[in-house]
């Protein structure tokens, strides 16, 4: 038996959302086509209005909203996330469109159980202040004739850390933001559930900084 045919188990997933939570609902479809081998026990927001709270709601999920000024210590902050992970047995977080850094004591104590999804190919236009629209007008600034989107594990720097999965999308001629945003959001809901189930195979390895996936993605 190869590591593509061993049993999976059930990841219990942490999703952190700030806003409509498309990735969110991708990866909650992928589970009930069974695609994906997971549950998800919670859904972390900084945003009671977002869309992803709906979501949550409707799979049963449980809701925390936590945001860092309602905190008095960062600290504090990290404690409150970490014990609200702890409480539904969360053992694997994926950030769908979650707009803030997450606290390094919840990086630390989930070191490469943390996936993010980002809107281009990685390393190029990542980094601070690059998500949403900044990203896809930049790439289109550049003079870029492909773009797409890149999974990777999460470290303690924007948009960094290992990349377990990327595929490329064209940029047309006459793209717009908006034109070039919805055709990599279709890959983004492709890649990020098949990116999660390699972690559920058991498929997925860090050497010397980078991700290695067994029989390949």
């Amino acid at each position: 038996m190869n590591n593509a045919d061993a049993p999976s188990r059930n990841l219990n997933l942490g999703i952190f959302a700030s806003g409509r939570g498309s990735n969110f609902q991708a990866i909650l479809d992928a589970i009930r086509r069974r695609e994906l081998d997971a549950r998800v026990r919670l859904l972390v927001t900084n945003n009671p209005e977002a869309g992803a709270v709906g979501i949550a709601r409707s799979c049963g999920a449980a809701l925390s909203v936590l945001r860092k000024g309602d905190f008095g210590k960062e600290d504090e902050f990290a404690q409150a996330m970490l014990e609200t992970l702890r409480l539904n047995e969360v053992d694997f977080i994926a950030l769908a469109g979650y707009l803030k850094m997450i606290p390094v004591q919840v990086i630390t104590a989930y070191r490469h159980r943390i996936l993010n999804i980002h809107p281009a190919l990685l390393p190029a236009f990542g980094g601070k202040g690059m998500y949403g629209h900044h990203v896809h007008e930049a790439v289109l600034a550049a003079g870029c004739k492909v773009s797409g989107a890149t999974v990777h594990m999460v470290d303690e720097i924007y948009d960094h850390g290992p990349i377990v999965a990327q595929r490329c999308v064209p940029v047309l001629e006459g793209d717009t933001p908006d034109s070039l945003a919805a055709r990599i959001l279709e890959t983004e809901h492709e890649i990020y559930p098949a990116a999660l189930q390699l972690f559920a195979q058991g498929r997925v390895a860090v050497r010397d900084g980078r991700a290695v996936v067994a029989c390949g993605f």
